[in-house]
This record gives C-alpha cells, sequence and structure tokens, in this order.
C-alpha cells in the first residue's frame, strides 16, 4: 500500500501525451507456457487469450507490447518458481531458497533484457510500436504493471502460496 501513488502515477503517464502507437490482434496470453522449441525456431500457439477475460475483450485490437510484458512476467514466474520447486523437493540445503533469489532475479532481468532486445530490434521496423523510446518505454511499464495486478489477482483466487510472485513484481516495477 506504500506504493499505491507511485502505482498509479505510472498508469497516470498514458493519460497525457497520446502515445503514437497502432492497435494490432496480438496473442492475448502469452507466456512461457505458450511457447514451444521445435529444435530449429519457437512456436507460439493457443491464440485464444486470456481464457478467464470475455470474448469481446479478448478481440480488441490492443498493442503487442502487452504480449511482450506477458513473457517478461513469465521469466520472473520460472525463474521464481523453479527456486520454489527446489526447495519442495529438498534439492535446496537447509537455508532454503533465501540464498538463491539473487541468482534468480538476475536470470529473470537478463533473460528478459535479452527477449525484448531481440523484440524491440525486430519489430521496430514493422512501424506498430510507438517511434519515441520513452513511449515504448512507458506504455510497457504499463503493460508489466497491468500484467502483475492481473496475477495478484489470478493468484488470489487459485493459488494463494504464489501471491509471493505478483506481489514481489509490483514492488519491483513501482521501485521498492
Amino acid at each position: 500500500m506504500a506504493a499505491r501513488s507511485e502505482l498509479l502515477g505510472r498508469f497516470r503517464a498514458l493519460l497525457t501525451p497520446p502515445l503514437a502507437a497502432l492497435r494490432t490482434r496480438h496473442h492475448g496470453d502469452l507466456h512461457l507456457g505458450q511457447v514451444l522449441w521445435t529444435g530449429r525456431d519457437f512456436v507460439l500457439f493457443d491464440f485464444e487469450g486470456e481464457p478467464a477475460r470475455p470474448l469481446s475483450t479478448r478481440r480488441l485490437k490492443l498493442s503487442p507490447l502487452r504480449d511482450v510484458a506477458g513473457m517478461l512476467r513469465s521469466f520472473d514466474y520460472a525463474a521464481h518458481h523453479g527456486l520454489a520447486a527446489l526447495e519442495t523437493t529438498g534439492e535446496l540445503p537447509a537455508e532454503g531458497t533465501e540464498p538463491y533469489l539473487p541468482w534468480a532475479a538476475f536470470w529473470s532481468r537478463w533473460a528478459g533484457s535479452a527477449y525484448l532486445r531481440s523484440y524491440l530490434r525486430h519489430a521496430s521496423p514493422g512501424g506498430f510500436l510507438p517511434a519515441e523510446p520513452a513511449e515504448t518505454d512507458a506504455l510497457l511499464t504499463v503493460f508489466l504493471l497491468e500484467k502483475a495486478v492481473y496475477e495478484l489477482g489470478y493468484e488470489l483466487d487459485n493459488r494463494p502460496h504464489w501471491l509471493h510472485l505478483p506481489l514481489r513484481g509490483l514492488l519491483e516495477l513501482v521501485g521498492g
């Protein structure tokens, strides 16, 4: 709650001035679980969008950066859930995940940075991203926050023991 005003301020950044970004069809629920490696290339599947959202919402044209935010949040989940799984199976020493959290955060940032750098390099010539890097950053930040808030609700409803994942993501995004 201490970061509430910072969080709301990030969303207000989109109100003025208007961003020059195109909207298009997008995946709608992109994360690592929707990606297959064929041995030569990556294939994305399951383009139905987020099943919990109404079909009318899933059909809206939005920025593809919303999918980028989903993938970036997925790297964070993969790193931290992987640690929790090792703790559950007893494959970590008695001190648990605590000493390994900086490494999980490092991997998540490294994988996310590599993904984002490649995405922007390949997508920028397409003309559907904002022309100004600051606008791309503002839009991506809001989508990351939106995704983390959505995850918070999802985990509260379905997996309360995973609540720490979106909470940590939200705090990191607002600098807390």
